[in-house]
């Protein structure tokens, strides 16, 4: 077989391979735009509480694995206390909203 039709094939390949992928994609991202649509399963303020949690999570380890390299993690103080009162807030406004919403 000539190389010349070896690379067409290889190309047909790859650009299934690459259609498929942009499809997978596209799917993620519509499933990602519907957590901002008003009728979804998703309570928008344990994301939020979450991804502040995790910000958290990531501080703590960043400051544990500096102050073991003999370094000082210079971090302002009202920049994690807002994480934190993120945090504390919505995951205490999703739970309030499960006790006292509608059933």
């Amino acid at each position: 077989m000539p190389l010349f039709f070896i690379f067409i094939n290889k190309n047909k390949f790859l650009l299934k391979n690459v259609i498929i992928m942009l499809n997978y994609l596209k799917s993620k991202w519509m499933a990602f735009k519907n957590i901002f649509k008003d009728e979804n399963d998703i309570n928008e303020k344990s994301v939020v509480g979450f991804l502040a949690f995790a910000v958290m999570v990531i501080f703590a380890v960043v400051d544990l694995a500096t102050g073991y390299l003999g370094k000082d993690l210079v971090i302002n103080e009202f920049i994690y206390d807002s994480f934190l009162y993120i945090t504390l807030g919505s995951f205490g406004i999703a739970e309030a909203g499960k006790i006292f919403g509608k059933k």
